[in-house]
């Protein structure tokens, strides 16, 4: 698939990991400028002129410092893009009411990769016509790399949550076995009613597997995406930074991807 790109854009980069350097070897490919790297060392560049001449800020730390540097973009005027996870929780309708009361714009994504944006699209669609067939169970698997600490991931929880928007049956997901990276085994009791179980798994390297099933007696049904490296989720972030400096707002996939 092949993206076009018509301006050249001044991206900051919060968060400077193998992500961020790899969001930085694809947005200079494309011809845009990174004029800002800030990691837990150079807080202060928040600061600097540099970071408020971005167009776009692009986010990847974890689910502590996420919330904190969206409110310091903010205050530059700086629109972000970001794959943190884990801050909903305490701070979703504080950022809804900024962007879409208050002037600011984040694009939000459990994932960027474009992948991922048409696997959820056939989630979503399999999960309307499932609904119809309750002698089918359905349950979700995701395995990560061993330095991935928040479980489910983020990409799951949005799986889970358009199956149990569709699926009559599912009126809440839950956490029911997680596997270590050492391969202890952790069983949770499941929370709700008849909950949509998540399995989840650290092993090696993996940048990321997800997998939905439907089983019956009958047969089994499942759906997966295995991404092979980062690249995938970097090239969705620079995309994601490309649509949002055009646009303002709460963002998320579905704006940038009519699926």
């Amino acid at each position: 698939m092949h993206f076009e790109i018509f301006f050249i854009m001044k991206i900051a980069l919060i968060g400077y990991g193998k992500m961020g350097h790899m969001i930085e070897k694809i947005a200079l490919a494309r011809g845009h400028k990174i004029v800002c790297k800030i990691d837990v060392d150079n807080q202060e560049d928040f600061d600097s002129e540099a970071f408020a001449s971005a167009d776009v800020a692009i986010e990847f730390t974890n689910p502590t410092a996420a919330y904190g540097n969206y409110l310091k973009a903010f205050e530059k005027g700086v629109k972000v893009v970001s794959g943190s996870t884990g801050w909903m929780k305490d701070h979703a309708d504080d950022v809804k009411r900024m962007c879409t009361e208050e002037g600011k714009t984040l694009f939000w994504a459990s994932n960027f990769s474009i992948g991922v944006a048409i696997f959820s699209a056939v989630n979503r669609y399999l999960a309307e016509i499932m609904n119809r067939f309750p002698e089918y169970y359905v349950s979700m698997e995701e395995v990560h790399h061993v330095h991935k600490l928040d479980y489910p991931s983020g990409t799951a929880i949005t799986l889970a949550e358009d199956i149990v928007d569709r699926i009559d049956r599912k009126s809440n997901w839950s956490v029911g076995e997680y596997v270590d990276a050492d391969g202890r085994v952790f069983l949770f009791e499941p929370k709700g009613e008849n909950p949509l179980l998540i399995n989840c798994r650290r092993e090696g390297e993996v940048p990321g597997i997800h997998s939905v099933k439907y089983d019956s007696n009958a047969d089994t049904i499942t759906i997966k995406h295995e991404a092979h490296s980062r690249e995938g989720f970097a090239l969705g972030a620079v995309l994601a930074a490309e649509y949002t400096k055009e646009h303002s707002g709460l963002l998320t996939i579905s704006d940038m991807f009519k699926f």
